[in-house]
């Protein structure tokens, strides 16, 4: 499942009863297949000195025909603090993005009390975004292939910031694995070297990786790796195939003749990446096997 997040453009004028947003999605391919779409606005903290308690009526509708997508309750009494306002805004999305460029939506809100428009200032929507993260988002779900993370980025950077830049991430590239292919192969001596397959522990810098342009968020993760030696006989946690285990006993019979089965991951889930693409868009996309789960002999 990825999803695709637009940055907004604000089209509203000085008055706050209603607040309008524009998203670019010309970006968005035909080829994949969409299975929703959110609008995210970022509520501020309430003043309620001046803001009285109370139920407020979210609503959000499409800016050209007006017709309402979808609303929720807002009630100051339990949300107070800072969060996001998740509307589903799949429904007008669906029906537009074949034959337009953009998709605009506009936010009200009204008084359970009085049934009067309120100012959204007064309840921490419509308020200037003081960071990147705090800026409307336009999140789209698809059904697509799986992506590949280091050539998609890579090709965003060929896009965006020309070859200088790329030729930089190849080269810290190199210089990373260098430095961990000699880290860890000069610890393969006496004891260690003969630890049992098993999952250790890599920590992911994406600003030490030099991708800390674009990618938003997670700067970190922890991806762990495979690690040890698989020789016989081979545990049954290690979830050895029929051929690691005829492989293995080949090699303890005559270790110059089959090399050992290898330490590999068995089970990786994803994570979900926050970046900036060529076009300037904010895009949200979740990455399959990025997360090593558990490992086995192979």
């Amino acid at each position: 499942m990825n999803g695709g997040g637009k940055r907004e453009e604000d089209l509203s004028p000085s008055f706050v009863k209603r607040k309008r947003y524009l998203f670019d999605i010309s970006t968005l391919s035909d080829k994949e297949e969409l299975v929703g779409a959110e609008l995210r606005v970022f509520q501020k903290a309430v003043d309620l000195d001046k803001t009285p308690l109370g139920l407020y009526h979210l609503q959000v509708s499409s800016c050209t025909s007006h017709e309402q997508l979808d609303s929720r309750t807002l009630d100051l009494q339990t949300t107070q603090s800072p969060g996001w306002q998740v509307f589903d805004v799949w429904r007008n999305l669906q029906h537009i993005r074949q034959n337009k460029k953009h998709i605009c939506f506009e936010l009200r809100a009204t008084s359970s009390t009085t049934g009067m428009e309120v100012n959204l200032r007064s309840i921490g929507l419509a308020r200037k975004p003081r960071s990147q993260q705090e800026k409307a988002l336009l999140v789209v779900f698809t059904k697509s292939k799986k992506k590949n993370l280091y050539n998609e980025l890579k090709e965003q950077v060929h896009s965006s910031k020309g070859l200088e830049k790329e030729t930089k991430l190849n080269y810290k590239m190199r210089r990373k694995r260098r430095t961990a292919f000699n880290s860890r192969h000069g610890k393969r001596h006496g004891r260690k070297s003969r630890l049992r397959c098993s999952k250790k522990p890599l920590h992911v810098n994406f600003k030490e990786l030099g991708w800390d342009d674009w990618i938003i968020a997670p700067l970190e993760y922890e991806a762990y790796h495979c690690e040890g030696v698989c020789d016989f006989p081979l545990r049954s946690h290690l979830e050895p195939t029929n051929h690691a285990i005829i492989q293995t006993l080949m090699n303890s019979m005559d270790p110059g003749s089959t090399p050992p089965s290898c330490c590999v991951p068995t089970k990786l889930t994803p994570i979900s990446i926050l970046y900036i693409d060529a076009g300037n868009n904010v895009v949200y996309k979740q990455y399959e096997d990025m997360v090593v789960e558990s490992c086995g002999c192979r």
